[in-house]
């Protein structure tokens, strides 16, 4: 957070917004502890009453050229604040995301998770410096690496036998992985997983402590964690140093709204800050940063009592779904639960098909594969949409019924690395190209990854094995979407030569 400069006037439309639901563009009657956001209703307040702004975006707040596209689209300078930042709407917001979360460092982006992911790689540590790190990160935290040059130390999940899907990380399994790397300059975990399954973070803090190193949490699936006694506490409270996450996942914020938050006790804060300016663009959209301020107030002031709403019809709805013969679903003191994830093998019926039904049905997921479907529950879902999908499902997973299914391994996007080079060195490296079937015992200069959930199933760096090469063609074949491969047919894939 930079150095505050206090406002001291108040517009009469900014007073206005004190009474709760007396704006409609402010149901809630959130201004009062959303600082961007007041500032965005202002910006609203100031265009309605014929502002002609000459600054940027060149579309000058109107929508008379290319529509409804653009509507609302204020920048944070020169619309929320002034082109100088004078007002200090965004030190303001991140502090109370600070005290909201319990950190001393914040800053909002609108880059999302991946960009905070890649900063914080970047804030730690030189090139060449080992960091331990999970092996299920998302795609954005390996890129980081690359971007900072940092050597992975992989640490594998705990993968539940019964549905192939990832666990938690086991602590002695990091704590083995310190031991072994007494030179690590930090440890990085992606938890609760994208399934939602969750590690024990307290225990975690304390084995990178003791390291004397920092525990670093992507927590992009968790922004509503530590905001309701069933839930676990966000990764700040469990004790991590820094961790990243999406207010646009779990919570009401405009798509790409994200929140780095950290103590700097064992971080670097101007690093940090160095960091994540460096990779941030200098034109960040108000209408996103005031979302996630937004989503803040009301996680503090109404969290409880919405989320408390969300658990008490998700709990309803998995045990609905449990009675369906040979459903699985995840559940238990480890696992997020908003979160309704349910595997599919002993019904044998396919979760693609089931997505369709879904989709047809008003009610489309967040993530489906032959034997998984994921949805997102947020506090945004009435029960009511909740019971609609879990007919749905029920509907739809007694049409699909088949032969079952017996999980014999991981879930496709679950992989044990062999490095053969940094990924810093493959990205940068000497490629070739090859065909596809030929591609096993080279070393990948791609990273391709099944999308969701974004973990990459090859990375640069990584020895190639047969496995992997099925994951990727079983799933394309299933209508799974594999994402940033240079070749989209999979015909062909670049090696280092």
């Amino acid at each position: 957070m930079q150095e505050l400069t206090t406002r001291q006037d108040q517009s009469p439309s900014r007073a206005a917004h004190k009474t709760r639901g007396a704006d409609p563009r402010d149901p809630l009657g959130l201004a009062p502890d959303a600082p961007l956001f007041a500032a965005y209703l202002e910006c609203l307040d100031r265009f309605a009453a014929g502002e002609a702004p000459f600054q940027t975006p060149g579309h000058k707040g109107s929508t008379a050229l290319t529509g409804v596209t653009v509507a609302g689209d204020h920048p944070l300078a020169g619309g929320l604040d002034t082109i100088k930042l004078t007002h200090g709407t965004l030190v303001e917001a991140e502090r109370r995301a600070a005290d909201a979360y319990g950190a001393t460092y914040c800053r909002m982006s609108t880059g999302g998770s991946t960009h905070c992911n890649q900063a914080i790689a970047m804030s730690i540590g030189a090139p060449g410096d080992e960091v331990i790190v999970s092996r299920t990160l998302h795609r954005s935290l390996l890129l980081g690496l690359v971007l900072a040059g940092l050597e992975p130390v992989w640490v594998e999940p705990q993968v539940s036998a019964d549905t192939g899907l990832a666990l938690g990380y086991a602590p002695e399994t990091v704590a083995d992985a310190l031991r072994s790397h007494p030179g690590a300059c930090a440890v990085l975990l992606s938890d609760p997983s994208y399934v939602g399954t969750c590690s024990d973070l307290p225990a975690h803090a304390a084995v990178a402590h003791a390291a004397g190193v920092p525990l670093i949490v992507d927590a992009a699936w968790a922004a509503h964690f530590g905001f309701h006694p069933a839930l676990p506490p966000h990764a700040i409270g469990a004790g991590a140093d820094a961790m990243v996450t999406s207010a646009h996942k779990t919570l009401p914020a405009y798509s790409q709204g994200a929140l780095l938050l950290a103590r700097t006790e064992r971080l670097d804060a101007s690093r940090m800050t160095r960091a994540f300016e460096a990779l941030a663009t200098t034109s960040p959209a108000g209408a996103i940063l005031a979302s996630v301020d937004a989503s803040r107030a009301l996680l503090v002031r109404d969290g409880e009592a919405l989320l408390g709403r969300t658990i008490a019809a998700v709990a309803g709805a998995r045990a609905r779904l449990r009675e369906i013969d040979g459903l699985q679903v995840l559940d238990g003191p480890l696992v997020d639960p908003v979160k309704l994830t349910i595997s599919l093998a002993g019904t044998g019926a396919h979760g693609v098909a089931i997505e369709r039904d879904l989709a047809e049905a008003g009610v489309p997921v967040e993530l489906a594969d032959r034997d998984t479907i994921v949805a997102l529950v947020t506090l945004a879902d009435e029960p009511a949409a909740i019971e609609r999908l879990t007919e749905a499902l029920t509907e739809s997973i007694e049409r699909r019924r088949g032969t079952p299914r017996t999980i014999s391994g991981a879930a496709g996007w679950i992989v044990s690395p062999r490095p053969k080079a940094s990924p810093r060195e493959a990205f940068f490296g000497r490629v070739e190209t090859v065909p596809f079937s030929d591609a096993a015992g080279r070393v990948s200069a791609e990273l391709i990854a099944l999308y969701p959930p974004g973990v990459p199933v090859l990375a640069p760096g990584e020895e190639i094995t047969g496995r992997e090469l099925t994951s990727l063609s079983d799933a394309a074949r299933d209508g799974v979407r594999v994402a940033y491969a240079n070749d989209p047919t999979l015909a062909t894939i670049q090696v280092l030569a």
